[in-house]
């Protein structure tokens, strides 16, 4: 059922809220863009469970998708709208057991949930809004990389990363070698592609053709008078390319909602099911953090700056391990047979059956956790 009170003009963690497990690092100099200019007073919300070993050696960095965060893992409270998107992944006699491993997880830059993005104050004190940069994969990895300085982690045990956390895990083991052991990336690609693209032009141009959106400043609007509309739309076409044909058709077929009358105003059951997933980000996630975030992916390509792909990928040292959705239409599974193929630590593509479409990196936990247990104890 749709909520009927008024949704906030931004969903985005404040200042002032309950931080929940967050904790926060700063940037001791502003970060450096690559598309000219900087970021001045980043800051970086992360989580982690488990302890970091005396020699440093147990640390596992796992980097979340588009509208991901850093509660990998916990329930939903105070401070979190959701429990963890990868609950299954950690925990005791789970592949990322606290009493082995040191798990971190930060916030992208960009994002909306205590990192330094659209909807955080910027120096002046207002906030970023429009006025917040483009910011590409190797900033976000640049400002990581800030991240395991300030932990004392000079070298990764595993980077772990699904869809655009994949992306960023790929540049971690591009751009620093030395300081990734071992790679985990599921259903992402080496770069983005012309289809990958044309998916997200109808969500952007749906947000910022909301009235709400005022030209990305809309932060202080009152609730109701957001963006909401038009990332709820973005959310319905997105939701559609993260699930299969085959079990959208298998779930709702051509039934109405219970209750109602497709011919007469009423809805499907497939458009109930889109309403719910759009209702629900509204309420937890940043529009403005939504468009550059997309931005970010749109701009990702290895290869861009270093010889092509294939020689951007030859830099990787680390222990691979590449897994593809067989049912993904949005990241079909031959881009990640061409980072299986192009990384030389890497075996052959893993395949993860599955009914689910690109979700199926989240919701096939049984199977990545096998996978990640098998890498990391390679």
């Amino acid at each position: 059922m749709v909520t009927t009170d008024l949704p906030p003009a931004s969903g985005a963690w404040r200042e002032g809220d309950a931080p929940g497990r967050r904790r926060w690092v700063t940037l001791p100099a502003p970060l450096r863009l690559e598309s000219g200019g900087e970021l001045p007073g980043v800051r970086l919300a992360y989580e982690t469970w488990g302890t970091l070993n005396a020699d440093a050696s147990n640390a596992v960095l796992v980097l979340h998708a588009l509208t991901g965060d850093s509660h990998v893992a916990g329930p939903a409270g105070e401070g979190h709208a959701t429990a963890g998107w990868w609950d299954e992944l950690i925990g005791p006699g789970r592949a990322l057991d606290p009493a082995h491993w040191f798990v971190v997880a930060p916030n992208v830059v960009g994002g909306c949930q205590g990192s330094t993005g659209p909807s955080s104050p910027a120096p002046d004190g207002r906030t970023w809004g429009s006025r917040f940069p483009l910011v590409t994969t190797r900033d976000a990895v640049a400002a990581e990389t800030v991240l395991a300085d300030e932990l004392g982690i000079g070298r990764w045990a595993c980077v772990v990363g699904g869809s655009m956390g994949g992306m960023r895990a790929v540049e971690w083991a591009v751009v620093e070698p030395d300081r990734v052991e071992r790679l985990f990336m599921l259903a992402c690609p080496a770069a983005t592609s012309a289809d990958q693209i044309g998916w997200a032009a109808p969500q952007l141009a749906a947000i910022r053709s909301d009235p709400g959106w005022r030209g990305g400043d809309y932060h202080s609007a009152p609730p109701g008078q957001g963006p909401h509309l038009g990332l709820g739309i973005a959310r319905r076409m997105a939701h559609l390319s993260y699930r299969s044909p085959f079990e959208l058709s298998e779930r709702f077929g051509r039934d109405p909602q219970d209750g109602e009358d497709p011919w007469h105003g009423g809805r499907y059951a497939v458009e109930s099911y889109l309403d719910h997933h759009a209702e629900k980000l509204v309420r937890r996630f940043d529009a403005a953090s939504y468009v550059r975030l997309t931005e970010m992916m749109n701009a990702f390509d290895v290869g861009r700056g270093r010889g092509g792909v294939a020689a951007a990928l030859g830099r990787v040292t680390a222990r691979t391990l590449v897994a593809g959705i067989s049912s993904d239409r949005l990241y079909p599974t031959h881009q990640q047979a061409e980072l299986a193929a192009g990384i030389p630590g890497s075996g052959p593509l893993r395949m993860i059956e599955s009914p689910y479409g690109h979700d199926g990196f989240l919701i096939e936990a049984a199977t990545v956790s096998s996978l990640l247990t098998e890498l990391l104890v390679s």
